[in-house]
């Protein structure tokens, strides 16, 4: 309890567990749906997460992947949103910095929906590096290259929009001008994924044209930079979903070679 809640409000955990324990239901405008076990689901992903962090900062491993539902990035500090229930990143990158001592903590979401709950709860802290590439304009609205983080996180949240029918060609442009630029300045002793795999050609609520070799290839280019700790977000397409995971796994055992 107490992770969650360096993350969200004591209320926003309370209202999932209400929801669940009084059978599951509608959690916000309409788009999350809760089951009577969907609480105790959202807590063990979170905690994979956690347990993860746990293995690759002790160096028993040197990355790893969180198979995980629900997704968490779109979730914000009070309210669940986008399929997501808790921020499972988020939560991630506070839980490294409290147990572990981490100064600085980098978010790489490559989601092709914007992560609008991991900027907000980041967006004014120096310490949480937060970097998205995502469809714009697009759900949920937010990401624009002008929001760059708030006071003292200003220059700490980097916004990548790219149009509709964006390829891996344009997305390598970005990684090699933007990405890694800025994470190998930042100096993250952590790096924390937001993997979606929803930019994928052939997902169902998006519009972009990306293969499963993308993933690899971007997975490539970051997993040198800092330890890895990979999170599924989205991805809707079953095929696409499963063959992206496997590239970007097979990319990160490389990597870690």
């Amino acid at each position: 309890m107490d992770d969650l809640e360096a993350v969200h409000t004591r209320e926003h955990i309370r209202h999932i567990r209400r929801v669940c324990e009084q059978g599951g239901g509608v959690l916000d405008a309409g788009d999350t749906h809760a089951s009577p076990a969907s609480y105790e689901v959202a807590v063990l992903a979170a905690g994979a997460v956690l347990a993860s962090i746990d293995a690759v900062l002790d160096g028993s491993v040197r990355s790893a992947f969180c198979a995980v539902r629900p997704p968490g990035h779109h979730a914000e500090r009070d309210g669940p949103m986008g399929f997501c229930l808790f921020n499972n990143v988020a939560i991630g990158a506070r839980y490294a910095q409290r147990r572990h001592g981490i100064e600085r903590v980098a978010i790489l979401d490559w989601d092709v929906h914007h992560g609008n709950g991991t900027q907000h709860i980041f967006e004014e802290d120096p310490s949480v590096l937060y970097v998205s590439l995502h469809q714009y304009p697009f759900y949920p609205g937010t990401g624009a290259a002008s929001e760059r983080g708030i006071g003292a996180g200003e220059g700490t949240t980097l916004n990548i929009p790219l149009p509709a029918g964006t390829g891996e060609g344009r997305y390598r442009e970005e990684f090699e001008a933007q990405v890694v630029p800025v994470l190998r300045s930042f100096g993250p002793r952590l790096l924390l994924l937001s993997a979606g795999f929803d930019a994928h050609r052939d997902d169902p609520l998006a519009d972009m044209r990306l293969t499963e070799a993308s993933f690899a290839e971007f997975t490539r280019q970051v997993a040198r930079i800092a330890p890895v700790v990979s999170v599924l977000e989205g991805g809707y397409n079953l095929a696409a979903l499963a063959a992206s995971v496997e590239h970007h796994l097979r990319a990160l055992t490389e990597a870690a070679r």
